[in-house]
């Protein structure tokens, strides 16, 4: 039985907005280092703003000024800080309702240690030395015990104003795929593919799960597939990804292998992509060192009879 895997992952990627006028009055105030709420028909404040009214659904455009003071309402201490977080030192994560709203706003608030922070402490915000129009303007929370200050009386028209974010999305995590997919990746590294029976129906899956989605019961006994299969189903690709040496347009398949009840994906070449089509018999290539196909290519055969791989699109 083959060690189980594991390894260190990491997604990343920019997830780019536009905002619409009130939180684009909202991040351009914070670059000009003044807090605006947006006023319900209620009267109350809210901060950060929205645009529509949690209660009533009505939309809201009353922009008002708050202060830049304000009081925890509830923490918790985050002694670990990590990778891309306000502060680099250990900090308490606070929701702090700020001097003339009526909820809470949630961020960083730097303070010596735990026994120094409690519900109902005075804070206000330090800015950002460079602010661009970001939640991150505010560079965290910190005690205060100062009177409120006199509030700038702005409207909320700024000029310049912020109309999209790009805000980086990251998640470092470690991956195991189980035992069932360890023995698949280990077969692949002998170009082999080999996936799972379910002992009640006998569907093989591949790459196997570990447990059959069908019959909800562990699967254990391997089946060799393959080598050959059939394209089931395609789509062409027309954008070029980043970090990837491929030419568009390019053509990505489900393939059902020869003995497989469940289609894999891979990439298919050595045909022009305009003459990909379903039932197209292909075959692995492997590239040398590749623990994986580097793609499948037609083998020659007819097309596989759509009967023969319908209950697999």
């Amino acid at each position: 039985m083959p060690e189980v895997l594991k390894a260190p992952l990491v997604v990343e990627f920019p997830f780019t907005r536009s905002v619409g006028p009130v939180q684009s009055a909202f991040l351009t105030g914070l670059r000009e280092r003044v807090v605006l709420g947006v006023r319900t028909s209620d009267g109350r404040a809210l901060v950060p703003p929205v645009e529509y009214d949690p209660v009533t659904a009505e939309e809201l455009r009353d922009l008002v000024e708050v202060a830049p003071t304000g009081t925890v309402t509830t923490w918790a201490w985050n002694h670990a800080p990590r990778r891309g977080q306000p502060l680099d030192t250990p900090f308490a994560w606070a929701l702090v309702r700020l001097d003339g709203a009526d909820t809470a706003l949630l961020h960083a608030l730097d303070a010596p240690g735990p026994d120094t922070v409690r519900t109902g402490m005075r804070v206000r915000i330090r800015w950002a030395e460079e602010r661009t129009g970001a939640i991150t303007d505010i560079a965290c929370f910190e005690p205060y015990d100062g009177a409120a200050p006199r509030l700038t009386g702005h409207d909320g028209h700024f000029g310049n104003a912020v109309t999209g974010i790009v805000a980086p999305a990251r998640l470092d995590y470690t991956y195991s795929p189980g035992r069932a997919q360890s023995a698949y990746i280990d077969a692949l590294s002998g170009h082999r593919t080999v996936g799972e029976r379910c002992p009640a129906c006998r569907k093989v899956y591949v790459p196997p799960r570990g447990a059959c989605p069908t019959c909800g019961v562990a699967t254990a006994e391997q089946v060799e597939v393959g080598p050959r299969g059939t394209i089931t189903t395609f789509c062409i690709v027309n954008i070029k990804a980043k970090n990837l040496d491929i030419e568009v347009p390019y053509v990505y398949a489900h393939i059902a292998l020869d003995g497989a009840d469940l289609a894999l994906h891979g990439r298919i070449g050595g045909i022009p992509y305009n003459q990909v089509r379903m039932g197209l018999r292909v075959e692995p290539v492997w590239t040398a060192g590749g623990r994986y196909p580097d793609h499948y290519r037609p083998t020659g055969e007819l097309d596989a009879d759509y009967e023969t791989y319908k209950e697999l699109l």
